[in-house]
């Protein structure tokens, strides 16, 4: 069983906001994670969706891609996961198949959750894995990452709408 204390929790859970940062920095959702393995991060991820234009390059998946060719192995079943937002149903899948052990995450995704939010994959029974999970780590900072990055994309849309307001209106004054 693969546990932590609170304050290697925390660091790295603060890996993981690291790396949601760098997502954030290219106008990605913020969303990051890491794979430790042994008290090592063996594999780390942001989200690069826009850049790729792939729904698959989630930040939970390149990390674990990343542990996996680190390790010369699909199987991560002594490593854990800390991410910041809770996995969607692909990353759940992925969790699942690659045999990680612990799930840390964040923020909640009422959404689209499926580490208890929205719906509970990870722990589900009829599944031939489970994963235990554990949410809330670092929930604040999480929130406060995303929430900064869409009032962002928000106010960019507004700015956005009024200079198109604004030339129209001094377009129909040409007119």
């Amino acid at each position: 069983m693969v546990q932590f204390t609170a304050a290697e929790k925390e660091q790295y859970m603060r890996e993981a906001l690291f790396e949601a940062q760098s997502a954030a920095q290219i106008g990605e959702v913020p969303i990051g994670a890491v794979v430790v393995r042994q008290g090592e991060i063996i594999g780390r991820g942001h989200n690069i969706r826009e850049h790729t234009q792939d729904a698959t390059t989630h930040a939970e998946i390149l990390a674990i891609q990343e542990a996996c060719l680190n390790l010369k192995s699909w199987r991560l079943e002594d490593a854990a996961l800390f991410v910041t937002l809770e996995p969607c149903p692909m990353c759940s899948g992925a969790i699942i198949n690659s045999r990680i052990a612990a799930v840390y995450y964040g923020a909640t995704d009422p959404k689209a959750g499926t580490a208890g939010t929205f719906m509970n994959l990870l722990t589900d029974t009829r599944f031939n894995h489970q994963a235990t999970v554990e949410s809330g780590v670092l929930a604040d900072q999480a929130q406060a990452q995303l929430r900064k990055f869409f009032r962002g994309i928000r106010a960019q849309r507004k700015a956005a709408k009024q200079a198109t307001r604004e030339k129209l209106a001094k377009d129909d004054v040409k007119d």
